[in-house]
């Protein structure tokens, strides 16, 4: 029998977009993924559809899995002749038993590959503004694990030797021992005003970093409530707070709801975590094509006889090539037609499919699209396509039609509510543990107060940030007060709109 493949990937420290591209690679030819606890699972979206997914943490009572039994399930998998990849928390080679299991694959006689990752320890100090070499106070560093094997008779430590290191010392999974360590420190000749930092949480939005002096560093994590996973640092290099640029971005730390489609919801939450925030997903609409009804057939057969097609969201085009492609066709049903997008965002999405847009508003609304198109171009007796969600208003139909275009107007797709998790962002919402709420169209804005009420918004101390006047008067009309819209009406727009609340304080 043919025998498969393992990559041994390094998933990186925490966040997901910190894997290697060789790392994603992997992910994306898989026919087995065999993940740890700490490898964070919005990696899996590199998976092939059909990609077997198992779970295998450690430590943490039912459900949990031995070595031994992760050796035998990564033996098995692979003589099944499948590509297996063994995704590990931060570097795989750095404390993390890899040695056990290639072992067993080298016995059983399959191939494998490792692909580097980026470990915590360097990452967690870097998001931590933590510079573990610096000419001034350390020119050297080393990597110690925190917790030793159960029952070891003999610890491989050397304390005498760390007391006196000139460097920086970092501690993987040492918070529960973290007591012992400075203890073992101090006792061994290492100074007790020794500059100590705890970061937990590293790279991710809810990052928490404790310093203070290795005698006291112990107390002053029991006392902020420190758990693991978190990275230990000691030395001279722990330095000051200038550094933290992570933690010093205006939404770091802030916990936004994000309330459009899945998919849209996936992106919108790349761009919080860019900035430092913590996106809380509420899929609050669900997008439906419409391209199978007969009306988008014909006028497709026609699409060369118009002189405008206006698309005015991303989704539209996508939707829109989605359905050709099924047609085999491509963008050549456009013929000489000259092609309006709504703004930014919608024009970098037909640049994907090989479409440069001929017009783009300055203003990235329905209105603006209509009224800056005119003073572009003479419209008069042109045929114009509106391609769109059947829910739009009629308004930009009534711009075009006063500049005596002949318009059409065919819906792409339809919005529907998507029934979130109301109950438990209810009690986030309550327990104080919201900081925003943004609404990024008035139907992710019915659809949402659909599901929870207005009321518990209103009373509680959260604020709303809208992607433009025409959500925000949908808003107000829900009896929700807007604390902000956005100037330039994009998710980029958006989020600007909420920093710019943090930054005039």
């Amino acid at each position: 029998m043919n025998k498969g493949y393992v990559y041994f990937v390094g998933a990186g420290p925490g966040r997901a977009d910190l894997i290697t591209v060789r790392g994603a690679d992997a992910l994306k030819k898989a026919d087995c993924i065999i993940y740890d606890k700490l490898a964070n699972p919005a990696l899996l979206k590199f998976a092939p559809p059909d990609a077997e997914i198992i779970h295998v943490p450690k430590r943490i009572g039912n459900g949990s899995f031995t070595q031994q039994e992760i050796n035998r399930l990564l033996v098995d998998k692979a003589s099944e002749g499948k590509t297996v990849v063994r995704l590990k928390g931060g570097d795989p080679c750095i404390f993390g038993r890899l040695s056990e299991e290639l072992a067993v694959l080298l016995e059983a006689g399959i191939d494998f590959e490792i692909v580097p990752g980026l470990t915590a320890g360097i990452a967690g100090p870097a998001y931590a503004g933590i510079l573990l070499t610096h000419r001034d106070f350390s020119s050297q560093v080393t990597f110690v694990t925190g917790r030793e094997a159960e029952g070891k008779q003999q610890s491989n430590i050397d304390w005498h030797l760390l007391a006196r290191f000139s460097g920086t010392i970092v501690f993987y999974m040492g918070v529960g021992n973290l007591s012992l360590i400075a203890d073992m420190l101090i006792e061994n000749g290492m100074s007790p005003d020794t500059p100590s930092a705890v970061i937990a949480d590293a790279t991710f939005p809810t990052q928490k970093v404790t310093k203070a002096a290795l005698s006291d560093i112990s107390d002053k994590c029991r006392q902020q409530g420190i758990e693991p996973p978190a990275i230990i640092v000691i030395g001279n290099a722990v330095g000051g707070e200038k550094l933290n640029w992570f933690m010093q971005k205006p939404l770091f730390g802030k916990n936004i709801v994000i309330t459009r489609d899945i998919a849209g919801n996936a992106d919108f939450a790349a761009m919080v975590i860019d900035r430092g925030g913590n996106p809380v997903e509420f899929p609050a609409i669900k997008i439906k094509p419409l391209t199978h009804k007969n009306e988008f057939v014909r006028t497709l057969a026609k699409i060369t006889e118009y002189h405008w097609l206006i698309f005015t969201s991303a989704n539209g085009v996508s939707i829109f090539f989605d359905a050709i492609k099924s047609l085999n066709k491509d963008a050549r049903v456009f013929g000489s037609a000259k092609i309006a997008a709504i703004g930014e965002r919608t024009a970098d999405r037909l640049s994907e499919f090989g479409i440069k847009a001929d017009f783009v508003p300055a203003v990235f609304t329905s209105k603006e699209l209509g009224l800056q198109l005119i003073a572009h171009t003479n419209l008069q007796g042109k045929k114009v396509l509106l391609l769109r969600s059947d829910l739009a208003s009629d308004e930009l139909v009534g711009i075009l039609q006063k500049a005596k275009a002949e318009v059409k107007n065919v819906a792409l797709y339809t919005i529907t509510q998507e029934k979130g998790e109301s109950n438990r962002l209810a009690e986030e919402i309550s327990a104080g543990r919201i900081d925003w709420f943004t609404f990024a169209s008035p139907s992710s804005a019915n659809s949402f107060f659909k599901q929870v009420p207005v009321d518990l918004i209103n009373s509680a101390k959260v604020k709303i940030a809208s992607i433009g006047p025409v959500t925000s008067e949908r808003l107000q009309t829900l009896d929700v007060k807007v604390d902000v819209t956005a100037e330039d009406h994009t998710l980029e727009g958006l989020l600007d709109a909420i920093e710019n609340t943090y930054k005039s304080i």
